[in-house]
């Protein structure tokens, strides 16, 4: 950490995500960040080394101000510490962070880590298709509940957790993956807080965070990222994060992921780091984009539907939207009156866009959420959900939005 870190709560976030938690005279002089791949640390003394496992234990806490020396790179490493203390700044309210090897990882450790036997975990659906897994799956075969609630529905969600018996988490995907549905993160949060066992209340921030949705401010524990997505943002990395206003919720964070060897590496670790600085860039080109493209195509006569925070119809997400979120993000959904085929020959005549899963990149992507990224679904959670056969999930880049209104007209026209 940088001598000079005290300074960084003066600055805004689009400086100290530059600056902070990096010393160049621990660098060689370097002005950014080196790569550090070592996998193990020298300690100064016999002492020094005693002193890093008893804070890496839990033994002992560090003084204020003091960093445990490192000892070995699957409990940490400079490239961890630096991109951990740079990313804090871009998630108002947190005070720590773990970077994980992809966002499934930081799911996983952190449902490991507040989990308890025989416990409850009440959560949102649609949720992305890995998590709905690992709740099914794996979880529910060792005695944790799933209780899964429509998103949006702020009443159902306060039932769910009001008569959840041993609730230890609260997971909440805003706006729900693929049907842009939102939840009101303060309602949730507050009946949280009024069940006896105090549940973690986590939201996977993905879709707009960190720019444009702040759960940490209205009330959440815990904030989870596909950093793979908006965060890294070129398609060419798998990374996780997890940040807290709570630092010892983080610490513990930590110690799980040291028994799970799942830390983001170093090479990756760097990559990341180098792209913070533009993540509010990058989102703010792809949210104007979409939000040009979105409004264009609604009421195309193929489409029953234009799913996008500016086109809600409904009163109550209306509000939420209006509430919890700066910008309406990069991320719609396009309904087909001619369900699957019409999906599929639309994917089929995409040029600019690609069809491929994931999102948050600089290229459009496109995809057909029923057969691909919710497929594990069951057909009763499908409908539920409002995941349909002519639902795709486009996620917008940063190309002339004129070219990619011309493509997916195009690729309408051909639908016949």
């Amino acid at each position: 950490m940088s001598e000079h870190d005290d300074l960084h709560g003066e600055v805004h976030p689009r400086t100290a995500v530059l600056t902070r938690g990096f010393d160049p005279a621990l660098s060689v002089g370097s002005a950014r960040p080196a790569v550090f791949r070592s996998s193990t640390y020298v300690f100064a003394s016999p002492e020094a080394a005693e002193r890093a496992f008893a804070m890496a234990l839990g033994k002992i806490h560090p003084q204020p101000g003091e960093r445990a020396d490192l000892i070995y790179s699957r409990i940490s490493h400079p490239n961890a510490e630096i991109l951990e203390d740079q990313i804090v700044p871009l998630e108002p309210g947190a005070s720590q962070a773990a970077v994980f090897n992809s966002g499934m990882a930081a799911i996983m450790t952190a449902f490991f880590t507040f989990a308890r036997p025989h416990g409850t975990i009440v959560y949102t659906t649609p949720l992305y298709g890995g998590t709905t897994g690992l709740i099914h799956n794996f979880l529910e075969p060792f005695g944790v509940k799933g209780i899964p609630v429509a998103s949006g529905d702020s009443a159902g969600i306060a039932a769910a957790i009001r008569g959840a018996q041993n609730c230890c988490i609260v997971y909440l995907e805003t706006p729900a993956n693929p049907t842009m549905t939102m939840t009101d993160i303060e309602q949730v949060t507050e009946a949280a807080a009024r069940h006896p066992d105090r549940p973690v209340v986590m939201v996977d921030n993905t879709f707009l965070g960190p720019a444009f949705q702040h759960p940490l401010q209205l009330g959440a524990d815990l904030v989870l990222y596909s950093a793979t997505k908006f965060l890294s943002g070129f398609s060419d990395m798998v990374a996780g994060v997890a940040l807290a206003r709570n630092a010892e919720m983080i610490q513990t964070l930590r110690s799980r992921r040291v028994m799970f060897g799942n830390i983001l590496q170093p090479d990756e670790c760097w990559m990341l780091d180098g792209r913070l600085p533009t993540v509010s860039l990058r989102m703010n080109r792809q949210s104007k984009n979409a939000q040009r493209v979105a409004e264009a195509l609604h009421g195309h006569k193929h489409l029953s539907r234009v799913i996008y925070p500016t086109l809600f119809e409904d009163a109550e997400q209306i509000r939420i939207f209006r509430k919890q979120c700066a910008y309406p993000g990069a991320l719609f959904s396009i309904d087909f009156k001619g369900g699957k085929k019409a999906a599929f020959e639309f994917l089929r005549h995409v040029q600019i866009a690609r069809n491929a899963v994931s999102l948050g990149g600089v290229e459009t992507l496109t995809c057909h959420p029923k057969t691909t990224t919710h497929s594990g679904m069951t057909a009763e959670e499908l409908a539920e959900s409002g995941v349909t056969d002519g639902l795709v999930r486009i996620s917008v880049g940063i190309e002339d939005w004129r070219d990619l209104l011309a493509d997916f007209e195009q690729a309408l026209a051909a639908i016949g």
